[in-house]
């Protein structure tokens, strides 16, 4: 056709994809570019439009830190181009070395939230995945690009089909079903090149319409992955790389709310047809907290590669290594802030890898080096609250134990699933672990595929986070009224009233098989100090002058008390006994010099209470220290 030319002729005289033709087409950055049934044809004499995208780019250079000037932190940036060149990234490249080097067909990788798995899956996006834009100079200053040329040819080859369901959290199977379709759709609309691809069939494009017109079922939405992947290698004589980030954030909403079947039904058939035996794959890559794996959601997925916490193997890369932390903290100039960091946010082994809260850390120096549960409000506890509901008494006493420093040995399965909640309530440990709620202080594999782990809290960050949410089950028993009616009390050292306060509340409410030991009160009165947290930093079981505290309210105001708790409790006591239970127990505050942490913290009135339980009575003694400036 003379004076036209069509998005193919016009693709290879400026040496670019068809497809961003005919996003330009659509852009209307192509003057005089026109629709003609499904075609866009092109004037011959047009030119080839600037690209914006480079032109608004930042290069990396220019963002990277001068004298006295640092890189902003990335908090909440899960967009590997921004991350790399315009924010302080740690650089976690070299993971995909180590997947060259390997070359499982399908991995998963499984790690707590918030530990850096969706930054890594877009980094490996913008890595393979074959585009105009030159991606590689994201890479050129990262490790990766050192290894050499035989894994920088890995770069920009592929096609690629991401998705992530972070955000997939609804009600009902309806709304959930209609979400994970509009982001199939918006990956499809994503590879639109395939409408004009003279290598796609007149059927495969009515297939395309009709997902991106939202016209498709659910059965054919559920062979999406497997449709698409086979019509992108068909189209680029590349098969394509399949990215899914949390795959199981739907799975875990249909557990909660009661679709999981449907759920599970959907995602089935969906992952099977774009994972297993799927001839036009070259590698797939999934995230999620739990692996699922006996769902059988992979049934029959023999090429499935799976990465746990507790497998060595990628265990630097999910997480900040002690390595990176010391480099972040001296580039803040924090680097005396060390130890407070190890303290709130270290102590996770993924493998044989010490690691480090990503996200904790950042908000960490977001907030002038104040440690903060910077975690705690990032997700969904709902699957603790009903594991907690279910727990037997040894169950709870082993979790309130650990709130006292304690570690014990127990079976894990890293593959638990959320039926196993419901089952089999010991999977609790195994669900904490993976979570990212408990530690492996050690771990052995005597058992298959299990592990028999001695597990232990992380950090104080954890510890808060159990103060607040694990120990939430209280709230079920604990009114509002009741709760404030003790803080009061404990505030103005009303001992009569609190005495009267909490023994009322435990006739009212605890059984005398309840009321058994000291693990369970303190577990009681931490429930309590815990809805105070919006003017305390509370603690549990921590070192302090020559001992370990039970209770400490550290004011986050200097017009507020400090108050620190000791607990006694015995079996049968006698009133005089219980008198001196409760006297014991404030002498070992003065004698073991507990309160010496917060004078030193400039806190000038500390109250410290001595609080003695024999089932359902309660004796309370107490004191105030006053310091002066």
């Amino acid at each position: 056709m003379a004076g036209i030319m069509t998005v193919k002729e016009a693709a290879k005289r400026w040496d670019v994809s068809e497809r961003r033709i005919g996003i330009l087409c659509q852009e209307g950055r192509i003057p005089g570019a026109y629709k003609e049934g499904r075609r866009w044809l092109i004037p011959d004499g047009a030119e080839k439009p600037v690209d914006q995208r480079r032109k608004n780019q930042r290069p990396v250079a220019i963002v990277k830190a001068g004298a006295g000037k640092k890189l902003p932190l990335p908090i909440g940036i899960s967009d590997y181009r921004k991350a790399s060149s315009q924010y302080y990234y740690v650089d976690k490249t070299l993971l995909i070395r180590d997947f060259i080097d390997e070359r499982p067909q399908v991995s998963l990788f499984t790690r707590p939230r918030r530990f850096g798995k969706t930054l890594n899956m877009d980094m490996l996006r913008v890595f393979f995945e074959k585009t105009d834009e030159d991606t590689s100079v994201y890479f050129r200053d990262k490790k990766i690009w050192a290894c050499g040329e035989e894994y920088r040819r890995y770069q920009g080859k592929y096609p690629v089909i991401y998705i992530t369901f972070k955000d997939v959290k609804f009600e009902t199977w309806n709304d959930t079903y209609d979400m994970v379709s509009k982001i199939l759709r918006g990956e499809f609309q994503r590879h639109s090149e395939l409408l004009e691809s003279e290598r796609i069939s007149p059927y495969d494009k009515k297939y395309l319409t009709q997902v991106l017109s939202g016209d498709a079922n659910e059965t054919d939405m559920a062979m999406s992955l497997l449709n698409l992947s086979r019509m992108l290698h068909e189209h680029h004589g590349v098969e394509p790389i399949i990215i899914i980030d949390e795959y199981d954030t739907p799975i875990q909403q249909g557990h909660m709310l009661g679709y999981y079947d449907q759920v599970v039904g959907f995602m089935r058939i969906l992952f099977s047809g774009g994972l297993k035996d799927n001839s036009h794959l070259s590698y797939g890559f999934l995230t999620g907290i739990l692996r699922v794996a006996k769902e059988s959601i992979f049934s029959g997925l023999n090429n499935l590669k799976i990465n746990s916490i507790l497998d060595h193997r990628y265990s630097e890369y999910f997480g900040f290594t002690a390595d990176e932390v010391r480099q972040m903290a001296a580039y803040y100039g924090a680097g005396e802030k060390y130890g407070e960091i190890c303290e709130w946010y270290d102590g996770y082994r993924f493998g044989r890898t010490e690691i480090f809260n990503p996200w904790s850390v950042i908000g960490y120096f977001s907030n002038e080096c104040i440690p903060r549960a910077f975690w705690q409000s990032t997700g969904s506890n709902d699957i603790i609250g009903e594991i907690l509901a279910n727990a037997t008494p040894d169950i709870m006493e082993k979790l309130e134990a650990i709130m006292q420093g304690r570690s014990f040995v127990t079976h894990i399965d890293t593959g638990v699933i959320y039926p196993q909640i419901q089952n089999n309530p010991s999977s609790i440990y195994s669900f904490l672990l993976v979570a990212g709620y408990l530690k492996a202080v050690t771990n052995d594999q005597p058992f298959g595929g299990d592990y028999m782990c001695e597990v232990a809290l992380p950090n104080k960050e954890i510890s808060y986070v159990y103060s607040k949410e694990i120990l939430a089950r209280f709230e079920k028993v604990i009114s509002p009224a009741v709760a404030i009616a003790i803080q009061e009390a404990i505030y103005t050292m009303n001992v009569p009233v609190l005495q009267k306060r909490i023994e009322s509340f435990l006739l009212e409410t605890i059984s005398f098989h309840d009321a058994s030991n000291e693990t369970f009160y303190h577990g009681l009165v931490l429930g309590l100090c815990a809805m105070m947290e919006g003017s305390y930093r509370i603690s549990s079981n921590r070192e302090a002058g020559k001992g370990r505290f039970d209770i400490q309210l550290l004011p986050l105001k200097k017009q507020l008390p400090g108050v620190l708790i000791e607990l006694k409790a015995g079996k049968d006591c006698s009133e005089q006994k219980l008198e001196e239970l409760a006297n014991v127990a404030l002498a070992q505050i003065n004698d073991r010099q507990y309160s010496v942490e917060m004078a030193s913290q400039g806190v000038k009135t500390i109250l410290k209470y001595g609080i003695a339980f024999s089932g359902k009575d309660v004796r309370v003694k107490a004191d105030t220290e006053t310091n002066e400036e």
